[in-house]
């Protein structure tokens, strides 16, 4: 069975982050230049912090790529960490190194910091957060770069926007969603509502000057999805829990929805299932309540899915912790934060989403070239189409 399957390696201030990527087919046209678009989108946006100023991501492809394009071959991605110049000594693998005098042992509320340390036995929580840290979801944007410019030859394509920021809730105006991707990325909250933007700064702006963070909704959505990715028989091949989990394992996501989500659960099934109308050679449906997944899988609709992101948890006016080694209570330990980044969750969740769609796709259409996914491709098309 193919799959696209990806690990990822590094810390927040290591030199690099690192991912291997395996399963993808000959023939994909893939460029550094491609991947480098998304990765500058996740650095921007209204309410990010200093770090965004020092590190500027672009990607190195290192194998699996020549000329151009994938060759089959496992495709290896680095993106470096500009900042580790000052962290050489700090994050060293050189016992050498080692300096406890600046060790961290007062967890930040809503971190990773805490359970971690005890999970693994550590009395220095540098050693928790340099990995849990949402740096990683830059090299995970990189994949998720490439499952795009895999899915792009099959004309199935990936956008989303921000659709709640804090307090502040958008509307979605009435349009393809191509054109809505372009509002969105021309907002510096990723939002296609002008008037709710200039809301979420006012928001962002007062949450900063009280030293607070804020937290939001983004969705996202796929097109040109062929129906039957997935699968109905078994709990681990249906496609909306693989997509839920891959938007859960985004840091600091604490929620999905799969259409219109738990505002199914408000209404009566007359006004949530999505009636089949035949035409023009094919099945449709006139709504999309569902968010185009039936029984666990695609049902050849626009996929969309939400997910809540919650407040970022490092605060300038920290909240209230408990020293590891002492156990007297002390305000936690401040690194260095964004005050908002949810028009950047809103490209990592594009990026995962686009992985897990990549792999159901090779599921269903695999072959070792693009050239064989497109013949196998063709033939189901013209399988359903005279169903």
């Amino acid at each position: 069975m193919c799959v696209f399957r990806y690990l990822t390696a590094g810390e927040s201030h290591g030199p690099q982050l690192t991912a291997i990527i395996e399963g993808l087919p000959a023939g994909v046209f893939l460029t550094t230049e491609m991947i480098n678009v998304d990765l500058e989108r996740r650095q921007l946006g209204y309410g990010r912090g200093d770090r965004m100023k020092i590190e500027k991501d672009t990607v190195k492809l290192l194998s699996g790529v020549r000329w151009g394009e994938t060759i089959g071959a496992p495709v290896t991605l680095v993106v470096a960490n500009r900042d580790w110049e000052n962290w050489s000594e700090k994050m060293s693998p050189l016992a050498e190194h080692r300096d406890e005098s600046e060790a961290i042992t007062r967890p930040r509320p809503g971190h990773a910091d805490l359970s971690g340390a005890m999970k693994y036995g550590h009395s220095d929580v540098r050693n928790v957060l340099e990995r849990s840290s949402a740096r990683e979801t830059a090299v995970r944007v990189a994949v998720g770069g490439v499952a795009k410019a895999f899915l792009a030859h099959f004309g199935i394509r990936v956008g989303g926007f921000v659709v709640e920021l804090g307090s502040v809730s958008a509307v979605t105006p009435a349009a393809s969603y191509e054109d809505l991707w372009n509002q969105a990325a021309a907002s510096e909250t990723s939002c296609c509502d002008a008037e709710a933007e200039l809301d979420m700064k006012r928001v962002i702006d007062a949450a900063q000057s009280g030293g607070d963070t804020l937290g939001g909704v983004v969705e996202v959505q796929v097109i040109g999805v062929p129906p039957g990715l997935g699968s109905y028989v078994q709990w681990d091949r249906k496609l909306d829990a693989r997509l839920a989990m891959a938007l859960m394992s985004v840091q600091a996501i604490k929620g999905v929805e799969i259409g219109i989500g738990f505002e199914a659960a408000r209404r009566p099934g007359s006004r949530v299932h999505d009636q089949i109308f035949y035409r023009d050679g094919g099945y449709h449906r006139d709504t999309n309540n569902a968010g185009g997944i039936e029984g666990g899988m695609s049902n050849g609709e626009p996929i969309v899915l939400r997910a809540a992101m919650k407040p970022i948890p490092t605060l300038y006016s920290p909240l209230r912790s408990v020293d590891m080694r002492t156990h007297e209570p002390f305000e936690a330990t401040v690194e260095r934060s964004d005050t908002c980044a949810v028009p950047a969750a809103q490209v990592v969740a594009e990026a995962v989403v686009a992985i897990e769609i990549a792999n159901a796709f090779l599921e269903k259409f695999g072959g070792d070239s693009v050239q064989e996914i497109s013949r196998n491709l063709a033939g189901y098309r013209e399988q359903i189409r005279t169903a």
